[in-house]
This record gives C-alpha cells, structure tokens and sequence, in this order.
C-alpha cells in the first residue's frame, strides 16, 4: 500500500478528517492530502514537541498548513492536539513517522483523533 492510499482512503476516507499528511520523523513529506502540505518547519516543530518538549507548543500553538492551532495537550512521544475554534488537529506519532489530520465541518475532535490513531496503531504494528 502506497503512504498516498492511506491518506485517501483510511483517514480522508473516513469523513472522519477533513485534511492529512504524512511525514517522517525528519520532518519530509511521504504523502498529503491536495493542497494540505505542511512545512518543513512545520512538521519539525510538533515532532521536536511532542519528542521531548511540548511547551514549545504551548508557547506557539501547533501550526499547519499555514494554520496556526491554539495547544491543548500532548504526551510525550505519543500526540498532540490543537484547537481553532471548532476546527482542531490531531497528529500522533509512531516510531517513525507522524500523522497529521485535521478535522472540521461539524467533526468531533474525538471521532478524529480515533481515524488517525487507527492509521497509527496500524503503523506501529507494521514497524513504522
């Protein structure tokens, strides 16, 4: 299975999460949803908080896509979710990679957070 198949079919394909991305734990890009690509800098800022230092986060809020989302929790090596008003982003972290999902449209943070941990549970037991 390709990194874009489970950007397209098992998180948007949900209806669960409304955009997704995919990178490796360098912060590069594997695969993302049409015109959601997060910046370099991006994906290194929330691997580097939820790696070691989530009040980096908490300090900047978890910034996407250009979109910057107000930090509302993380565990260490696991997630971190963020808020803008109704809208939010779940991105969880496996052994070598991070999912990004976001979610809007009348979605329940819950029923994302669920889409994307699925992937990552899928991931982590692939050895990724």
């Amino acid at each position: 299975m390709s990194w874009q198949t489970y950007i397209d079919s098992n998180l948007l394909g949900t209806g669960k999460v409304t955009e997704a991305a995919i990178c490796g734990l360098d912060g590069n890009l594997w695969a993302y949803s049409k015109g959601f690509q997060v910046m370099f800098t991006e994906a290194t800022a929330i691997i580097k908080g939820i790696q070691s230092d989530s009040s980096v986060l908490a300090a900047s809020g978890i910034k996407v896509n250009g979109t910057k989302y107000m930090f509302l929790q993380a565990i260490k090596d696991e997630f971190a979710y963020g808020k803008k008003g109704n809208d939010g982003v779940c991105c969880i972290k496996t052994g070598q990679c991070l999912i990004i999902g976001t979610y809007e449209n009348g979605i329940q943070p819950g029923e994302c957070s669920v889409a994307v941990g699925k992937v990552a549970d899928y991931l982590r037991n692939s050895g990724y």
